[in-house]
């Protein structure tokens, strides 16, 4: 086995073993949260600046403290401590050997040990676990659970008075739970923060958590601020404790009854649903899930998983019980420098530029959407095609997809949108589709096409990793087989669709050409052709499309190469799809392959039931042949006269060999 030594400017997920380089200290502090470490930090610095004997801190963040081999390596630092409090985020659970090695080590060595939640909920087994007394066990959690810069400082004065320090401290003083926030302003107000929209915008609220304002780690929300305003939105941050908080429920009830949010930004991990709690933030609008990632910039860019299993669990697969739809992870740990004083390697979050703006134009389109009167949005309904031949256009799994599609057209017009002529039912809408260009017959008439050089621009404006993958694959454009040649023009691409009003009805491309369709449709590695690409260009830029639905399970979007989740400029599926509002009807009894569109191409999954069963019997030819075997095998039965029912049927039977 290996130990790392930790280097400022590291940040260490917990999976490799570690030794955080501390000397021993006075006060051992363990926490989950990285504000916390950050902001008991700065409160040691003020500690000791006024009173240079006052005790020693070491700060150790639980997270780098994952491999057993570290937490080891960490106990000699603990054994030399005159006091030990652990604050650990889901209890014992989360960090059973860290635990189990703390209460063994403070119990050989004398040691005075807390164990405390890392929420505003008592924990039994932690009590049980700690050896202080009750009342200062409650005492040092209320003062980390208040937070604040206050209860910091007095956490620490009376830390020391529990190791025989004579310094005053106060009780925990009770914080705002839950409140507004704005850059450059402390605590303003609902008017305030009015004054400072500069347009008519949809409002936008962002919910994070209370920690970030107490450390003053901000930045990502700040950066979020500015992206809104500069696409015309209004931007509402609002701090919370928790979602599951009264105070926090009652502030957003109050916030969004004055000013109904046209889609909320949310920040927060966990699931309120999953407790059996009211969502507060319901509020008949979407819920974009954005990820304050406790991982590293490096680490994501490199990597195909996209988030680490801690960001998953709390920051997308909970949400995703409470609807929240997963947008992308907008910021990053970074190194802000080693703490002297504490000898602990501090981190905050740093926004990455992209994402940010990202996140903003899909709140801008989601917002866009809602505003626009129904007669003025365009929608895209894309049905897939797999495998690629002209009988399986339409498919989807448990779902009559040609006719649902001409349902939802009749449902469009019926709600005000502006549909113009729709095919008589299921089966007239694929022979519209199939007079024009589809994957098994690409130079077939076409009735919308991408001008060549509008493509070529498209093409320009994708990141350089993308352009290679494609060119490699494919070579050039021309070659795309939906590319039609012109000498009069630059040519262009057959789009495999029609429109009728502002709806337009198209055949998902192919992932490719002159491959096995079944080997490749799942393909994580093959990129798309030029004519797949050049389908979506046509619906962003030439359509104009508000909203794109994709109708059935499954298409091909959601298995483009790239990240898992939380992806980047450079992964497909967002290079393919952009920024736009996606909505995906699919069968309720296969979530796994469902999440993987919510995960990839932040598509709002509505569940449709499985089909009822019944007999599926013969029918045409077959079921009148079934009808006359039945009627020879019961006149075999019956009375010699009564064969004359086959006969005069003329039916033959071959005894088989």
């Amino acid at each position: 086995m290996h130990l790392l030594a930790t280097e400022p400017g590291m940040i260490a997920d917990g999976s490799a073993a570690v030794d955080l380089g501390q000397t021993p200290g006075d006060i051992v502090v363990l926490a989950s949260a990285d504000t916390e470490i950050a902001l008991l930090a700065a409160a040691q610095a003020g500690r000791r600046k006024a009173d240079p004997v006052a005790p020693s801190l070491r700060l150790a963040p639980v997270m780098r403290l994952g491999h057993n081999l570290s937490v080891d390596v960490y106990m000699d630092n603990v054994a030399r401590a005159r006091l030990v409090v652990g604050r650990l985020l889901g209890g014992s659970a989360y960090w059973p050997y860290g635990v189990e090695r703390l209460v063994e080590t403070c119990r050989d060595n004398r040691i005075p040990l807390a164990l405390l939640p890392g929420d505003d909920k008592p924990d039994p087994e932690l009590a049980r676990l700690s050896t202080v007394g009750g009342e200062a066990w409650r005492r040092l959690w209320r003062y980390l659970a208040e937070g604040g810069p206050g209860n910091a400082d007095n956490f620490l004065r009376y830390a020391a008075s529990l190791i025989g320090g004579e310094t005053d401290w106060a009780e925990p003083a009770p914080l705002l739970r839950a409140g507004l926030c704005w850059p450059g302003h402390a605590l303003p107000s609902l008017d305030d923060i009015a004054r400072e929209w500069q347009s008519g915008g949809g409002i936008v609220p962002i919910v994070f958590y209370r920690a970030l304002v107490q450390s003053g780690n901000t930045a990502p929300v700040d950066a979020l601020v500015q992206a809104l305003i500069a696409r015309r939105l209004c931007p509402l941050p609002v701090f919370v404790q928790s979602l599951k908080d009264a105070e926090a429920a009652s502030l957003l009830t109050s916030i969004f009854a004055a000013h109904p949010p046209a889609v909320i930004l949310n920040a927060t991990g966990f699931s309120v649903a999953a407790s059996g709690g009211d969502d507060p933030l319901r509020a008949d609008c979407p819920v974009l899930q954005i990820v304050f990632s406790g991982g590293d910039e490096e680490a994501w860019r490199t990597g195909t998983r996209g988030l680490g299993p801690r960001d998953l669990a709390m920051n997308v697969a909970l949400p995703e019980i409470d609807g929240r739809i997963l947008s992308r992870a907008v910021s990053f740990k970074a190194p802000l420098g080693r703490d002297p004083e504490t000898e602990v390697d501090l981190v905050g979050y740093r926004p990455v530029a992209d994402r940010i703006a990202f996140v903003a134009d899909l709140a801008r389109n989601w917002a866009r959407l809602r505003e626009k009167p129904p007669a003025e949005r365009r929608i895209a309904i894309v049905l897939a095609n797999y495998p690629n031949r002209d009988g399986r256009i339409g498919n989807g799994v448990g779902l009559d997809t040609p006719q649902s599609a001409i349902t939802l057209l009749h449902a469009l017009r019926d709600a005000g949108y502006r549909v113009g002529d729709i095919p008589e039912d299921g089966t007239a809408l694929i022979r519209h589709l199939l007079a024009g260009p589809t994957n098994a017959r690409p130079q077939a008439p076409y009735e919308e096409s991408l001008p060549f050089n509008e493509y070529s621009a498209f093409f320009a404006s994708l990141q350089q990793p993308v352009q290679r993958h494609v060119a490699a694959q494919w070579g050039s454009a021309e070659r795309d087989s939906f590319f039609h040649p012109s000498r009069l023009t630059c040519g262009d691409f057959a789009i495999p669709g029609f429109r009728t009003g502002n709806i337009a009805v198209l055949v998902q491309p192919a992932r490719g050409y002159n491959l096995d369709p079944k080997a490749t449709y799942h393909d994580p590695a093959l990129p798309p052709p030029h004519s797949y690409l050049a389908t979506y260009a046509w619906l962003a830029d030439s359509f104009r499309a508000d909203a794109v639905i994709d109708l059935g399970k499954h298409g091909t979007l959601e298995w483009l190469p790239g990240k898992a989740l939380a992806l980047s400029a450079e992964c497909f599926p967002e290079a393919v799809l952009g920024p736009a509002p996606h909505l995906y009807p699919f069968i309720v009894n296969d979530p796994g392959e469902g999440t993987q569109a919510k995960r990839r191409a932040q598509a709002v999954i509505i569940d449709h039931l499985t089909p009822p069963l019944t007999r599926a019997g013969s029918y045409g030819a077959q079921a009148e042949l079934e009808r006359l075997i039945d009627e020879y095998y019961e006149s075999a039965r019956a009375p010699p006269a009564s064969t004359a029912i086959a006969a005069s049927a003329g039916v033959t039977i071959s005894p088989r060999h």
